[in-house]
């Protein structure tokens, strides 16, 4: 196995942590050194069983940085700087692991926090902030990814409860999560609403609601999507997020945290490069290491021109949104450009590394598989660019 910690690498060419405060670092300490214990030991293992270290859910618990920028009810509360730092960090060890935060943080939690009443919020917030409650997000469809606003399932009410009929796809943790919001079509009155169901008490969900764990994935294996088939499964009305009454609702959840996706393949990028930098001084041919190269040091310069840029506006898309002005299109540029490149990162990264490139135990294999994803959900490159096209032409495109 390449040791390479054992050659440091500098990937903040431009400086930018200077512009972290005192409680910035002390938060990228404290996510890293638990990714250097709990993450990386384990982490490859899990991958090719394709399955997830739950056993880390307790000290993944104990950062207190579950619920990221949420405030009150047991969350942290994190400026939007520290909710993409911490997204950078866990990505820097593994896609996964950050998807079970992103997930719960942003998606499940987020939609609680925007949509709950106070009721609502502070009957689930609380046990989700501290990790004894897990949440999904089911929102995509079999027939519905991009074009999500068509969703199918439907939810009709009747009496004290809503009937939801339908099927969803891709949902993360979908299959073991505690809470599932549930995003329907209301016949009444065709709108898309959120709907939370709940495990009952013996853990099982409630019938009408079928999941399984989608197999065969090549990338962020260590995380599961669920399958789910929905058939007259009753949710108490009680449970429909009370503030939820239209689509747009959907795309206030994504706007806010389409620009952590960002933070999370600048993730990728920075694990990806300071592999590579690292392996070329260990690997030698021809009578001398590999760091001599010309190529070599030219494909380095470039990848780490793309890093600095991914560096620079995330950490701009932060202070925008911090200051409640990023736009949904600021954030849109932000997930197609850092997506594309550090995509072709991880790929250069591999690259160098050869044939032992492909070895999970050199980690960058992960990382670019993990990139194939990150390329596509949340709105892949090619409708993030049509977002950002109908900004600058003021012409939309999607039909």
């Amino acid at each position: 196995m390449v040791d390479t910690a054992r050659r440091e690498v500098d990937s903040d060419f431009y400086h930018l942590t200077d512009y972290l405060n005192d409680d910035d670092r002390a938060l990228v300490t404290k996510v890293r050194g638990f990714v250097d214990r709990e993450v990386l030991p384990v982490i490859n293992e899990y991958w090719e069983a394709a399955d997830f270290p739950y056993q880390i859910l307790p000290a993944l618990a104990d950062l207190g940085i579950v619920g990221t920028a949420i405030e009150g009810y047991g969350c942290p509360g994190l400026t939007r700087l520290q909710t993409g730092l911490v997204a950078m960090e866990l990505s820097r060890g593994d896609g996964s692991v950050n998807t079970l935060n992103a997930v719960q943080s942003g998606l499940a939690m987020g939609s609680i926090s925007l949509l709950g009443s106070e009721e609502q919020k502070q009957r689930w917030l609380p046990d989700m902030a501290a990790l004894r409650k897990i949440g999904a997000f089911a929102l995509t469809e079999p027939e519905h990814g991009s074009d999500s606003v068509a969703l199918e399932t439907s939810a009709r009410r009747d009496g004290d409860s809503y009937v939801l009929t339908g099927a969803k796809r891709w949902i993360g943790l979908g299959h073991v999560a505690d809470l599932v919001i549930i995003w329907a079509r209301d016949t009444e009155d065709a709108k898309v609403k959120a709907f939370v169901l709940e495990k009952g008490a013996d853990g099982n969900y409630p019938e009408g609601y079928h999941a399984e764990a989608i197999t065969g994935k090549i990338a962020k294996r260590a995380i599961q999507q669920a399958q789910i088939e929905i058939t007259n499964l009753r949710i108490p009305a009680e449970n429909k997020l009370a503030n939820s009454t239209s689509f747009r609702d959907v795309s206030a959840i994504l706007n806010r945290t389409r620009s952590t996706v960002a933070w999370e393949a600048l993730g990728h990028a920075v694990a990806a490069y300071e592999a590579a930098a690292a392996f070329v001084h260990e690997r030698s041919q021809f009578g001398r290491p590999i760091a001599s190269f010309q190529l070599v040091q030219n494909k380095l310069a470039n990848m780490l021109a793309d890093l600095t840029a991914m560096q620079l506006m995330c950490f701009r898309t932060a202070a925008l949104q911090d200051e409640g002005r990023l736009t949904n299109e600021q954030a849109s540029l932000a997930k197609m450009f850092t997506g594309q490149r550090s995509r072709a990162l991880c790929r250069d990264a591999r690259d160098l590394f050869g044939g032992n490139g492909l070895l999970l135990e050199n980690h960058v294999a992960r990382h670019l598989t993990d990139m194939e994803v990150v390329h596509t959900y949340e709105g892949t490159d090619f409708i993030q660019s049509l977002i950002v096209g109908r900004e600058i032409t003021g012409i939309p495109a999607f039909s």
